[in-house]
């Protein structure tokens, strides 16, 4: 097995899975993020849901089983692309909408490596 592929594999979605759980208690807990959220013209409820949602994919991201891992890779591009949209529509400075950005490249070289991972798994 490539260690390389390997490392790439488990940093990248160890930090996507890290960043999810941080990223999720903050939705949940801070009334900064209502703010942020309202002023991305979100509604409270859906703050609530996209915690959850953070804290489900990052567990689901490690799983075995491909059709809940590959769920997770999708929610997160979505909620990437997403994010950064929504700065944008708003006129947010231009880091607000290249966070998003750049975590979904991470999420991208995950899934990359992941494939990789698994393919050389099952060819051993």
């Amino acid at each position: 097995m490539n260690r390389t592929t390997k490392i790439t594999y488990y940093v990248t979605t160890g930090i996507i899975s890290a960043m999810m759980v941080f990223i999720a208690i903050e939705t949940l807990t801070k009334p900064e993020v209502k703010v942020s959220m309202e002023h991305l013209g979100f509604p409270d409820y859906f703050r609530i849901e996209l915690g959850i949602a953070k804290l489900i994919g990052a567990i689901l991201i490690w799983l075995p089983v491909r059709l809940l891992r590959e769920a997770a890779y999708i929610g997160f591009a979505i909620m990437f692309a997403s994010a950064s949209l929504a700065h944008f529509a708003v006129n947010d400075p231009p880091n607000k909408v290249i966070t998003g950005i750049i975590f979904l490249s991470i999420l991208v070289v995950s899934y990359v490596t992941n494939s990789k991972f698994r393919q050389q798994k099952v060819n051993q």
